[in-house]
């Protein structure tokens, strides 16, 4: 499984200091946010990952994150990274398309950049055996996401792109797992009324194949796109760092 790690847009939510840099290389507590979804994948054994940003930032990643080579595994071996521009933000499917030939025909893990999980992945990553995956997380504020519409077998039935009126609270994080078929079902879309590729649209095709699944996250997660968000998982790392070296 390849990895591809979505890392543009035009953060406006967070100006005016994106006026300047990209929000995924804002530090969160000791690190930039970026390095949280390139070590998650890391650690769930994606060692291949295409990072996508607009042309405009793409100099600043090689410079922070070169190859891959800051990250390294005990026994030998490195994150191998590398880059392609979106120069348009058209969506997240948008994003996901332009990823199309590296990932080829494997399966991928598609991780929005200004995402922080601390569920572990691994075991939903290596029991992957195509359709798609997502992962959800109850939150207070389900109108900034994807809601998902659940059944009472815990089958997700309907995925509605930031309603104004939520069916759920259940919100689906910027974590999904794809077979290669993904790309075939790009071919036929449209974009929304907001003006984008919405990855919304493929994950109810494959609801519609039955061939979606859900993950429940139960620990924290974070969606950096907002001051409140940025500054809370900041001061959330750090208690959890203090604490690991008491």
């Amino acid at each position: 499984m390849k990895g591809v790690i979505l890392a543009g847009g035009s953060g406006t939510r967070l100006q005016p200091v994106t006026l300047a840099t990209n929000k995924h290389l804002f530090p969160v507590y000791d690190k930039p946010v970026i390095y949280y979804a390139i070590e998650k994948l890391f650690a769930a054994g994606i060692d291949k990952i295409m990072i996508v940003t607009s042309g405009e930032h793409i100099g600043d990643f090689v410079k922070l994150l070169g190859s891959g080579q800051h990250f390294k595994r005990p026994q030998g071996g490195q994150v191998q990274i590398v880059y392609a521009i979106q120069n348009e933000p058209n969506g997240v499917a948008y994003g996901l398309y332009i990823a199309k030939e590296y990932v080829g025909t494997e399966d991928c893990a598609l991780f929005l950049g200004d995402n922080i999980f601390e569920d572990e992945i691994e075991s939903h990553i290596k029991s992957f055996s195509g359709g798609a995956r997502v992962f959800l997380k109850k939150v207070p504020d389900p109108e900034r996401f994807g809601v998902a519409t659940v059944d009472s077998s815990g089958k997700v039935t309907a995925i509605e792109e930031k309603p104004m009126k939520p069916a759920s609270d259940l919100a689906v994080t910027g974590l999904y797992l794809y077979d290669a078929t993904v790309f075939d079902k790009m071919l036929d879309q449209q974009k929304s009324a907001r003006g984008e590729y919405e990855i919304t649209y493929l994950n109810n095709k494959y609801i519609a194949e039955g061939t979606l699944d859900a993950v429940m996250l139960e620990k924290e997660w974070f969606d950096v796109g907002t001051f409140d968000s940025l500054l809370d998982a900041g001061e959330y790392m750090r208690t959890k760092k203090r604490k690991s070296k008491q």
